[in-house]
């Protein structure tokens, strides 16, 4: 019987394996779709399946500079425990380096891409990982910069992980520049790198929130519309200086703003520096965590017993 992309793609979404073990399971089961699902699992390689509906929110964020390109990756465990494994920062580790290597556009394209120094893709290898250390895996997020001057840094073991990326002139080593921006990013979460990154919308809203704060403050309530206005346009300053990188004050010397610190470092050692871009992840940010209560479920088991 021939195995039809469509047959290999079904089964591929039944069971969480990669492209090429569903091929095999299909062709050994003579296409049949029931008899190729306990093929793979009696090769151990559909034992994630049961695993991949757990909640992953544990895990590492990480970041480096493999030959001048920069990479930021988010690897997520089910546990604390596992994220400190060995093998599980091996793991990621080697992610980052397919990343590096092979350029991928999107996720979808990492997970097909040959994991760095093997024949298996990285999916195969996540599926390896789970089946090795017993928890739910996954490889969520991940952000590449190819020119410039990249710069990272890794907070608490894997909190957070910021990839900064600079343009440097000059021939100055802006490494340490770059390395306390990260440090800057990872401990203040800025929402925008600069204050010409926010929009009018997020412009409009804060000074409608400033403006309704005023109307109930007696004090203020009473005083014309155009002096509220005029006192919105000077709070906007603080709205940006604490929630725009180059604008906030710089944590290491709180008498310049990062932006400041910067260009002063860059002028010292003979050249210039200009913030590109930069990523921070922090690990489980945005994943709702499965809360357990221990008497409910002693209480639900005592009552199916």
């Amino acid at each position: 019987m021939a195995i039809t992309a469509q047959d290999v793609k079904e089964l591929r979404e039944k069971t969480g394996c990669g492209m090429m073990d569903c091929k095999k399971a299909l062709a050994a089961s003579e296409g049949n779709m029931e008899k190729a699902i306990e093929w793979l699992r009696e090769k151990g390689l559909a034992a994630s399946v049961k695993k991949s509906g757990r909640i992953a929110a544990e895990g590492m964020a990480y970041a480096t500079v493999i030959d001048g390109i920069g990479v930021v990756v988010e690897i997520n465990s089910e546990t604390d425990f596992v994220s400190r494994n060995e093998k599980f920062i091996g793991f990621v580790k080697g992610v980052a380096n397919t990343v590096a290597k092979e350029a991928p556009a999107d996720l979808d394209a990492l997970l097909e891409c040959k994991y760095d120094g093997t024949e298996l893709t990285v999916a195969q290898q996540r599926q390896e990982m789970v089946l090795v250390i017993g928890e739910n895996i996954q490889v969520r997020r991940f952000a590449r910069f190819a020119t410039g001057t990249s710069v990272s840094y890794v907070h608490a073991g894997g909190k957070i992980g910021v990839l900064v990326n600079l343009e440097v002139t000059g021939g100055i080593d802006a490494t340490e520049i770059g390395k306390d921006m990260a440090m800057q990013i990872a401990a203040l979460n800025p929402r925008f790198l600069d204050k010409s990154q926010v929009t009018q919308d997020v412009l409009d809203q804060e000074k409608h929130i400033m403006l309704v704060q005023m109307d109930n403050d007696p004090k203020m309530s009473n005083k014309p519309q155009t002096v509220k206005e005029k006192i919105v346009m000077g709070k906007l300053n603080k709205f940006y200086a604490e929630n725009c990188l180059l604008q906030q004050e710089f944590v290491k010397d709180n008498s310049m703003t990062v932006e400041q610190y910067m260009n002063s470092a860059a002028k010292a050692l003979g050249g210039t520096v200009k913030l590109v871009d930069a990523v921070r992840f922090e690990k489980g940010e945005g994943i709702e965590k499965k809360q357990e209560n221990f008497a409910e479920e002693i209480a639900k088991q005592l009552q199916q017993a």
